[in-house]
């Protein structure tokens, strides 16, 4: 009998690609099984619903916050109750920082980290050179380079909340700890302060780029010569992908507290508990998310691997521009986002008044309030 398997994922080389050429693959191995793959813009991917999506698809390629969502409503099998034991000891013992772990939720892996990320640092070594300057080590050094026009990050709102994650961090408390306010007023103040100075020395395009279109603007034109923070991209680091080749690594120094530590992103593989082929589409899931297919196929095809082996892999390391080694740093020490069920209400809308207080300034408290008012309805929102 001959079965196919629908899956979806996001509209990247990174995110595409490597879903084709592992399930070509697998398609080699157990000719019954046919994987077919659909694709939908990172905004989509932030954005739309799993439960739009359950019954369409057998695979899905999502975000961690679904987790809560998921394990509450069960609309994705809990790998750990499928997969085998020894197995997923080893995902979990192979992450790369807490991605396999921020699929977790009340007992159940919703999903396996086939894809790690957070912010990191790029740049380009030959405009730096060409102009005489240096890389920044720390937040001060970063502004006076802002200040010279050569500096663009993220600010579209999902990543304008990341990035005050970020900053609150920086200055001293994790977000989420009360169940009445996002964070103290003291310190939002100071990470809406801190990005809003950042910003004011950078071009207003910043307002409307994600990560993908400052790499764009970095690999592609010649005036953007250093990005702090954005979720990183390991395709622009080998040679060929964009008309530039840029360097990665860590993050800037903040104050006396060390490096910034930047929010977890990354992507995992679910399987629907609506799919009509379960037993085919874990095959596929356990396939692509192995340490030899991470480490070789899935990687070598454009894909960001979550399996530590492959980031450790010298090879990878040779054809990425030491991606893999100059971040692996900053992935272990980047902070997890809330996966309660609700708490997409909050993402959804909170980045919107970051995002507004980088561009306009105005009230912080104000802007404070309005966040924790969508925080303490998504402790309700289910």
């Amino acid at each position: 009998m001959s079965i196919l398997l629908r899956g979806i994922t996001w509209n990247h080389t990174r995110g595409y690609l490597p879903m084709v050429a592992t399930s070509q693959r697998y398609s080699e191995l157990f000719p019954n099984v046919t994987i077919q793959w659909d694709k939908r813009s990172l905004q989509e991917f932030a954005d739309l619903p799993i439960q739009a999506l359950i019954d369409q698809y057998d695979l899905l390629v999502i975000d961690h916050p679904w987790a809560g969502y998921a394990a509450d409503s069960r609309v994705l099998l809990p790998l750990n109750e499928y997969l085998p034991e020894d197995y997923m000891r080893d995902q979990a013992a192979n992450s790369v920082g807490g991605s396999h772990a921020s699929y977790q939720f009340d007992g159940s892996q919703t999903a396996l980290a086939i894809d790690a990320a957070t912010p990191v640092a790029s740049w380009r070594d030959d405009l730096l050179q060409q102009q005489g300057l240096e890389l920044p080590a720390n937040w001060d050094q970063l502004l006076q380079l802002a200040g010279k026009g050569v500096v663009a990050f993220p600010a579209i709102p999902i990543d304008s909340l990341m990035n005050f994650y970020m900053f609150c961090l920086a200055n001293g408390e994790e977000p989420f700890i009360s169940r009445e306010e996002v964070v103290s007023s003291e310190i939002g103040h100071a990470a809406l302060e801190a990005l809003r100075e950042l910003a004011s020395l950078c071009s207003a395009d910043i307002f409307r780029w994600n990560p993908i279109a400052v790499y764009e603007a970095m690999a592609q034109q010649e005036h953007v010569a250093y990005c702090p923070f954005a979720y990183g991209y390991s395709n622009y680091g080998r040679a060929g992908y964009g008309k530039h080749r840029l360097s990665f690594g860590g993050l800037v120094a903040y104050k006396d507290n060390g490096p910034l530590r930047s929010t977890l992103g990354g992507t995992g593989l679910a399987v629907s508990a609506s799919s009509k082929y379960k037993s085919e589409a874990l095959g596929y899931a356990e396939f692509a998310a192995s340490p030899e297919i991470q480490k070789t196929l899935y990687t070598a095809s454009g894909g960001q691997p979550g399996h530590r082996k492959a980031w450790t892999d010298e090879d990878n390391n040779r054809q990425s521009g030491q991606y893999f080694a100059n971040t692996l740093s900053t992935l272990d020490q980047a902070y997890v986002r809330p996966r309660y069920n609700g708490y997409l209400h909050f993402q959804d809308h909170a980045g919107d008044y970051v995002r507004d207080y980088m561009m306009h300034g105005g009230d912080h408290k104000l802007i404070l309030e309005q966040m924790n008012r969508l925080y303490r309805e998504s402790l309700n929102t289910k």
